[in-house]
């Protein structure tokens, strides 16, 4: 199995992907002139502005939603993997990444504010639905929807259940191994698996406003105790703090694990991580009640900032300036950096806890422990968000019943099963999920700017009335060209009558 995932793996994550990754952040981030330095400032206001209706979440709400599914295993896990693998210089290109890739958030989640429709009173959208009204290609969207529930619901979310057993296991110890039909597995790893799949289970069956209300509270507190502690770590180590930037930049462009394996690693992990062109965001962007559409992509545009240059940043620091890290070298037990046990794999959180460990004896194991179970836990409670939506868009044309329930089931079965198989398995299948998603996703994104530019469209409109010091947004698709936007038609119709009303 291992092997046939890793064959997938070099095929999907060809250079050819990474190309694309970067060049289409690039191609976005000049078209919209950087918009994600230009309205910085706007960004943080939006953040603050909280706004809900009945059938949509806040753009805090949807922030946390999203941010939930971009703050996980690939903070702690997965920077981990990237320095392993690449070296230092990869941190460099994640930041690179994080940087062009805010300006891919804001198209794709503009895009699927533009494109979103009402379903059973909530807001639905994402890249099945844009793929299918902004291209007209309803057998692309279908692709689309369908790899995605196959990978947020069956693929992803064993990454993130794996991470929380390795780290509980780490941190408690295994206890008593057990024998069961699946293979024979320690007792910690089961009793997690377990305890994950049934809080899931209690917050799935709630629905969207259960999912954002929960994240809304554990993302924030979450991500600000892991940047707190690292920042910790840092100041008491502040005199080596020139040397890693030094290193990470040096290795970026001579990269110790040999030519492009920085860049490679640091963008597989950058993309993973922060999602950005990955089509997952979108997802929780079109669910945000918003005046206009570019204002939700503004605000997941910042997300990607959050993501790696805070939280990835701060786990690539702590493991950087403790030494806690070993690079790999091309062959099987060959390392080009060796600072700790060769046994100690790259793909799993051990480097962040020894890091910790190192400096706060005592409380790094435990620390990593409950700092990965939430933000793992809530990336799976994303996963499942994105999953469900994208039934949700097959069920318009496929009336079958049951769809959601059997979703619920599965996810957490898959859930369980991560927990307690090898991380290399799981992380790989992950990285088949992200790289077929992020393929589809970003040439569809790009197919439909050179076909009417709704993304770009809506900038302009949404900066000629910042200009024009408007108190309260519109928007008006007709008007500007763009096609499809129904539920934006038909709100606009009724602001007009209630006006006409009056």
């Amino acid at each position: 199995m291992q092997g046939v995932v890793d064959f997938l793996n070099g095929i999907i994550w060809s250079p050819f992907l990474i190309y694309l990754c970067l060049g289409a952040g690039l191609f976005y981030s000049i078209q919209t002139r950087f918009v994600q330095v230009r309205h910085f400032k706007e960004m943080c206001r939006l953040l603050v502005s909280n706004k809900e209706s009945s059938k949509g979440i806040s753009s805090f709400q949807a922030l946390a939603v999203s941010l939930s599914g971009r703050v996980g295993t690939g903070n702690i896990a997965g920077v981990a993997a990237a320095i392993g693998f690449g070296g230092p210089g990869a941190v460099f290109w994640m930041w690179v990444v994080a940087f062009l890739g805010a300006a891919t958030a804001y198209a794709e989640s503009t895009l699927a504010q533009i494109y979103k429709e009402e379903d059973e009173g909530q807001f639905r959208g994402g890249p099945a639905y844009y793929i299918e009204k902004a291209m007209g290609q309803k057998w692309y969207a279908w692709i689309f929807a369908i790899a995605t529930i196959f990978a947020c619901g069956v693929l992803l979310p064993g990454v993130q259940s794996n991470s929380i057993g390795n780290a509980v296991e780490t941190a408690f110890g295994s206890g008593s191994m057990i024998d069961t039909g699946l293979g024979v597995f320690s007792f910690a790893k089961i009793f997690t698996g377990a305890v994950i799949s049934i809080i899931l289970g209690f917050i799935i069956f709630g629905g969207v406003k259960r999912i954002a209300n929960f994240t809304q509270i554990v993302v924030p507190f979450m991500a600000l105790a892991y940047i707190i502690l690292a920042f910790v770590i840092i100041l008491l180590n502040i005199n080596e703090v020139p040397a890693i930037f030094a290193m990470i930049i040096g290795d970026a462009f001579t990269p110790m694990a040999g030519f492009g394996a920085a860049i490679g690693w640091g963008v597989k992990r950058g993309v993973y991580s922060n999602e950005a062109g990955q089509g997952t965001g979108p997802h929780a962007a079109a669910a945000a009640s918003v005046e206009h559409p570019a204002q939700q992509g503004l605000v997941q545009s910042f997300s990607i900032y959050i993501d790696t240059l805070l939280v990835c940043s701060a786990t690539a620091f702590m493991i950087l300036i403790t030494g806690a890290y070993n690079v790999h070298g091309s062959g099987e037990g060959v390392f080009l950096v060796q600072n700790i046990s060769e046994t100690i794999g790259a793909n799993g959180p051990m480097f962040t806890q020894m890091a910790i460990e190192s400096t706060l004896p005592g409380i790094g194991k435990i620390f990593i422990a409950f700092a990965l179970f939430f933000f793992a836990f809530t990336t799976i409670l994303a996963y499942y968000y994105i999953a469900e939506t994208n039934i949700a868009y097959i069920r318009r044309t496929l009336k079958i019943d049951g769809m959601m329930f059997v979703l619920k089931v599965v996810i957490m079965s898959a859930v369980f099963y991560g927990t307690i198989k090898t991380a290399n398995l799981a992380w790989a299948m992950g990285d088949v999920g992200v790289g077929v998603m992020a393929w589809l996703n970003i040439i569809g994104i790009l197919i439909i700017f050179f076909l009417s530019k709704p993304a770009l469209k809506a900038l302009k409109d949404y900066e000629e009335q910042q200009k024009q010091g408007v108190k309260s947004f519109t928007f008006d698709p007709v008007k500007l060209g763009i096609k499809g936007a129904t539920y934006w038609e038909q709100k606009l119709e009724r602001n007009k009558n209630k006006a006409r009303e009056k």
